[in-house]
């Protein structure tokens, strides 16, 4: 069995360093709203989620340069961030009272996912559009569904629900 070369733990480069924070910051970022609002799947979530979606390109991307790109796929790191975020989304999502219930936080986690991805394999352009795009949809955006929604979800001035 041939075994790539390890990586000596004093070598730490700045720019995995930059990745990986980057990813956790922004991780962050996408689930306080989640925090704020008191949902299980939060700031803590999103975070781990979005900087384990970034080490993991981080060492599939140092693997594969380290193999000379010969026995490895590095797509196959798409397939398996989906299928995970994929069973968590849907074992978060409930159908309860003819309501869906735990959309919203399925989806920041796909959505902290990308981040993730994005950060780990240094896409600083998609990373900052992607960053500025979700951080508007899920806060602004909360809003005005508050001020225009159904009127079980209307949010009343302080960002309660007005109707019991």
């Amino acid at each position: 069995m041939v075994i790539n070369e390890a990586i000596d733990i004093q070598w730490i480069d700045f720019d995995i360093v930059a990745r990986l924070g980057v990813a956790a910051l922004l991780g962050l970022a996408v689930g306080l709203d989640r925090e704020l609002r008191g949902h299980a799947a939060g700031m803590r979530t999103h975070g781990i989620v979005c900087v384990s979606a970034a080490a993991m390109v981080v060492s599939m991307l140092s693997l594969h340069a380290q193999l000379g790109g010969a026995r490895s796929d590095p797509l196959r790191l798409f397939e398996a961030a989906a299928s995970f975020i994929g069973i968590i989304g849907a074992g978060l999502i409930v159908f309860s009272r003819g309501q869906v219930h735990n959309l919203t936080t399925a989806a920041h986690l796909w959505l902290a996912t990308i981040l993730g991805i994005a950060c780990g394999a240094g896409q600083w352009p998609l990373v900052l559009i992607l960053s500025v795009i979700s951080l508007v949809m899920v806060t602004l955006l909360r809003f005005v569904e508050g001020w225009f929604g159904p009127k079980d979800r209307r949010l009343d001035h302080e960002g309660r629900n007005d109707v019991e």
